[in-house]
C-alpha cells in the first residue's frame, strides 16, 4: 500500500487520512470544484487517486454516480461550503434514486463558525442531504475521519445503493490533532457486491415462485438493475434461454440480453405505444400469465400498470429490499433476497420443466423495423428515430461485440432511445430513469467513457438539457475523452410541448420554446470539432469521422416531433 505524500515536514492531517481511506476502499476518482478548503487538501498527495475537476458540481455527481454504477464499486464527488454543496445537490440526489454506491463530500465553515443561515455561506449541509443520502455526518473529531469513511462506504453499498456524504469543517480537514496514518484501523472492507435485506425463510417464497413457475404457460421476466448489481445476469440469461422465457427491462437495465438476442423483447416505456403508433405494450405483456420481476425497482419508471394488459396475471417480485410501494405493486409471491441466490434457486427447482410456450411478438417487431427503415427526408428536419438508428449503425461497425455504450440526456428523445438504442451488454444503454434531471448527459457520458476507456462512448442530448449543462464541453475536451455529441435541436423543450398538447390542444410557445443556439460554434469554442447533419446521409458521414478521429466531437442535428400519432393521450400527467 503506497504512502499518503505529506512533504518533507509536513505533519499528517485529517485530509491525508480522508484520501488513504477513499483510496484504501477502492475509490479511483474524485469529482469535483474546490473552493477555499483548497488551504486544507491538496488531491494528488494520495497515490491512485485522481481529482478530476468539472465545470460544475451536478456534473462531478452524477460522473461519480455513473462511474460507480458502472464499476459496482464507490467513487466520490466533492464540493466547497454553502452554494457549492446545494448545486452537488441534484448529482446527490441523482445516484439516490437511480441507485449508485457515492460518496459525496463537502467543506463547512469552521467548527467554531458553524451557524447555518447567519454565517457566510454556513448552511445547514447534513439537513440538507440526509433527505437524498444513505448516510449524512458532520466530521466533529478529526481522528475519527477513518471510521466515517467506513460507515459511509458501508451505507452506499446497502441495497438500494446510494449516495454517504461527510461533511468537513475547514479547520478540521487541516488538523493533525490525533491524526496517525500509521494507526491500525484495520482493512477498509469494502463489499464485493451490494449488502442485501435477506428476509430469514426466503426459501419458502422462492419455493412459491417456483410452483407458479412450473404452472405458467407464458411466464415473463422483467428485470431491473438490481439484478445487475447482484451479478444475476448470466443466471437470467441461461434460465430464459433453457425455459425460454421472454426478457423485458427497464430503462437502464437494457442490454442485460444482447440487442439481437431472440428472447430480448426489448425495454419498454408509457410513451412507446404512441411513439410507434401501435399497441406495443399490449402485444409485449398481454398474453402473458405470470410475470416475474427480478430486480425491479418502481424508481426506474416501469410502472405496474403496463404489465397488467390482457388478461389476469400472478406476480412475483424478487428484490433485495422490502417492497416500499406496496399500494401500488401487490405481488402473488414476494421473495425479498440476493437476486443470483434466487435465480439459482428457480434455476434448480425447474430443472426437470419443459420450455414454455413464448408469445410471439413479430408484429411489434416488424413495426420497430420499418419505423427505423424510414428512408425519408423531411424538409423541417431529421425524425429522432432515423438518428437512432444512424447512432446504432456506426455503433454496430465501431465497437467490438458486447461493447460500446449509448447515453441519452432527459427529454422526449430519451423514450426513442429507450426503444431503439443498441445495448448489447448490462449499462449499455445508460439514462437517468429516476431523477431525470437536465444535463444529466455530458456527465453520465465522461462517467462511461472513464469507466469503458477502450469502448466507443455515444451521447444523445436535446438542446434543452444539452445546455442546461454544456460548459462541460470544457471538461470533456481537457480529459481528451473521445465522446461523440448528437445533439437533437428544435429549440424547444419537446416533452413539455407534447404534455402542452395533451393537456390543451395547443402550445404555449413562452414556456417551451428557445431562441436559436449555434452548437457546432458553441462545441469549437470550447475545444471540441463539430459539424451540422440534416440528412441521414450527413449524419452517417459525421459519426464515422468522429470515430475515425479518436477525440471529442458533436453533431448538431435539427429535428422535427410530430406529436399527432395516436398513444399519447392515454399518458398520465
Amino acid at each position: 500500500m503506497s504512502r499518503v505524500s505529506t512533504g518533507p515536514s509536513e505533519q499528517p492531517t485529517t485530509a491525508h487520512a480522508l484520501l488513504k481511506r477513499l483510496r484504501e476502499h477502492g475509490v479511483e476518482k474524485v469529482f469535483g470544484v474546490v473552493g477555499r478548503e483548497a488551504a486544507s487538501i491538496l488531491f494528488d498527495e494520495q497515490d491512485g487517486i485522481e481529482f478530476v475537476l468539472t465545470r460544475h458540481e451536478f456534473t462531478a455527481g452524477v460522473a461519480a454516480d455513473v462511474l460507480a454504477r458502472i464499476t459496482g464499486r464507490p467513487q466520490a464527488c466533492w464540493a466547497t461550503l454553502g452554494p457549492g454543496m446545494t448545486n452537488l445537490a441534484t448529482g446527490m440526489a441523482t445516484s439516490a434514486l437511480d441507485r449508485s454506491p457515492v460518496i459525496a463530500m463537502a467543506a463547512q465553515s469552521e467548527s467554531h463558525d458553524i451557524f447555518p443561515n447567519d454565517t457566510h455561506q454556513c448552511l445547514d449541509l447534513v439537513r440538507i442531504a440526509e433527505p437524498i443520502s444513505k448516510y449524512a455526518v458532520e466530521l466533529e473529531r478529526p481522528h475519527e475521519i477513518t471510521d466515517l469513511v467506513d460507515s459511509a462506504v458501508t451505507a452506499a453499498m446497502t441495497e438500494p445503493v446510494g449516495p454517504s456524504f461527510i461533511s468537513l469543517p475547514v479547520d478540521l480537514l487541516g488538523s493533525s490533532e490525533g491524526i496517525d496514518l500509521d494507526a491500525d484501523h484495520g482493512p477498509a472492507r469494502t463489499p464485493a457486491k451490494p449488502i442485501n435485506a435477506v428476509q430469514p425463510g426466503w426459501e419458502e417464497e422462492a419455493d412459491r415462485a417456483v410452483a407458479l413457475v412450473r404452472e405458467a404457460r407464458n411466464p415473463v421476466f422483467v428485470v431491473g438493475a438490481a439484478a445487475i448489481r447482484a451479478g444475476a445476469v448470466p443466471g437470467i440469461r441461461a434460465l430464459a434461454e433453457r425455459l425460454d422465457i421472454p426478457v423485458i427491462t427497464t430503462y437502464i437495465a437494457k442490454g442485460v440480453l444482447p440487442q439481437g438476442h431472440e428472447l430480448n423483447y426489448g425495454a419498454v416505456t408509457g410513451y412507446m405505444d404512441g411513439i410507434l403508433s401501435f399497441p406495443a405494450l399490449e402485444n409485449l405483456f398481454g398474453p402473458a400469465d405470470v410475470i416475474l420481476t427480478l430486480g425491479y425497482d418502481y424508481a426506474e419508471d416501469l410502472r405496474p400498470s403496463m404489465w397488467e394488459r390482457g388478461g389476469a396475471k400472478r406476480t412475483v417480485r424478487v428484490s433485495p429490499t422490502a417492497n416500499p410501494v406496496p399500494r401500488i405493486y401487490r405481488p402473488t409471491v414476494d421473495v425479498v433476497t440476493d437476486v443470483r441466490a434466487f435465480v439459482e434457486h428457480l434455476d434448480a427447482g425447474t430443472a426437470d420443466v419443459p420450455a414454455k410456450d413464448r408469445h410471439d411478438i413479430t408484429a411489434l417487431r416488424e413495426r420497430i423495423a420499418e419505423l427505423l427503415a424510414d428512408p425519408e427526408g423531411y424538409a423541417d428536419g431529421m425524425r429522432v428515430h432515423q438518428v437512432i438508428d444512424s447512432m446504432n449503425s456506426v455503433m454496430e461497425e465501431t465497437a467490438r461485440e458486447g461493447e460500446g455504450t449509448i447515453v441519452s440526456d432527459i427529454g422526449f428523445f430519451r423514450h426513442y432511445g429507450v426503444l431503439f438504442a443498441r445495448a448489447d451488454q448490462p449499462y449499455g444503454f445508460l439514462t437517468s430513469a429516476g431523477c431525470s434531471s437536465f444535463g444529466y448527459g455530458i456527465p453520465a457520458a465522461i462517467g462511461a467513457q472513464l469507466a469503458r476507456p477502450g469502448q466507443p462512448t455515444f451521447l444523445i442530448a436535446g438542446d434543452g438539457g444539452f445546455h442546461s449543462n454544456s460548459a462541460d464541453l470544457e471538461t470533456i475536451a481537457r480529459l481528451g475523452l473521445p465522446i461523440i455529441t448528437v445533439v437533437v435541436n428544435n429549440d424547444t423543450n419537446g416533452l413539455i410541448e407534447l404534455y402542452q398538447n395533451i393537456g390543451h390542444h395547443r402550445s404555449h410557445d413562452p414556456a417551451i420554446k428557445f431562441t436559436g443556439v449555434d452548437f457546432v460554434q458553441l462545441a469549437q469554442a470550447n475545444g471540441v470539432d463539430g459539424t451540422k447533419a440534416t440528412t441521414r446521409e450527413e449524419l452517417l458521414a459525421a459519426l464515422r469521422k468522429g470515430v475515425e478521429l479518436g477525440r471529442p466531437y458533436l453533431i448538431e442535428v435539427p429535428v422535427n416531433y410530430e406529436f399527432t400519432s395516436g398513444g399519447f393521450g392515454a399518458l398520465k400527467i
